[in-house]
């Protein structure tokens, strides 16, 4: 297992960058993550930057199913995300890090589902993120939501290093289809 994270995060994204130039399947919604779906419930989603894993699919089914959705609204590397209330294809203003963003006025939402965008994942379902902490303070925060990657299956590793503050998902879906636990 490999502790040093950014070497970590480095190599990850170029098996990301590669296979994404490399492939045009799709992240489709899998019948067990569509199953789990409940009219009513608020689906975080997010608009993918660079060679990130694109959750359209997924977030086009939550909304079929009568889900609303949300997207994450960043300030800086410091503040916690909010995730604010989004309908599909509304307009976007520009995030830091290259994020696409509803506008800050938006309403804030507590997520049921948060799909989220990694670099890298382990079959225990641990995520190695950006490193800002953003989504685990986030998973924190919202400890009912089921947490959902959303990555390419060349982002598995056979194990990541766990700090104490990394929460891990309950499922990663790639462009294989979905691995999970039953229940959170």
């Amino acid at each position: 297992m490999l502790s040093d994270k950014p070497a970590l995060r480095a190599r990850l994204r170029a098996a990301r960058d590669l296979f994404a130039a490399q492939s045009s399947t799709a992240i489709r919604a899998p019948e067990a993550f569509v199953e789990k779906l409940m009219p009513g419930m608020i689906v975080a989603t997010y608009c993918p930057v660079g060679s990130e894993a694109d959750p359209t699919q997924l977030a086009a089914a939550a909304a079929e199913r009568g889900c609303a959705l949300a997207l994450p609204h960043v300030i800086d590397r410091a503040a916690p995300i909010r995730f604010l209330a989004w309908d599909m294809g509304a307009p976007l203003v520009a995030g830091p890090f290259g994020l696409r963003q509803p506008d800050a006025a938006s309403p804030e939402v507590a997520p049921d589902v948060i799909l989220t965008p990694l670099i890298g994942y382990d079959p225990r379902l641990n995520r190695l993120g950006q490193g800002a902490g953003h989504y685990d303070r986030a998973f924190a925060r919202f400890e009912r939501a089921w947490r959902v990657g959303v990555a390419w299956s060349a982002q598995e590793v056979p194990a990541l290093p766990a700090d104490i503050w990394d929460v891990p998902l309950h499922a990663v879906v790639t462009e294989q289809g979905m691995r999970w636990h039953a229940e959170p």
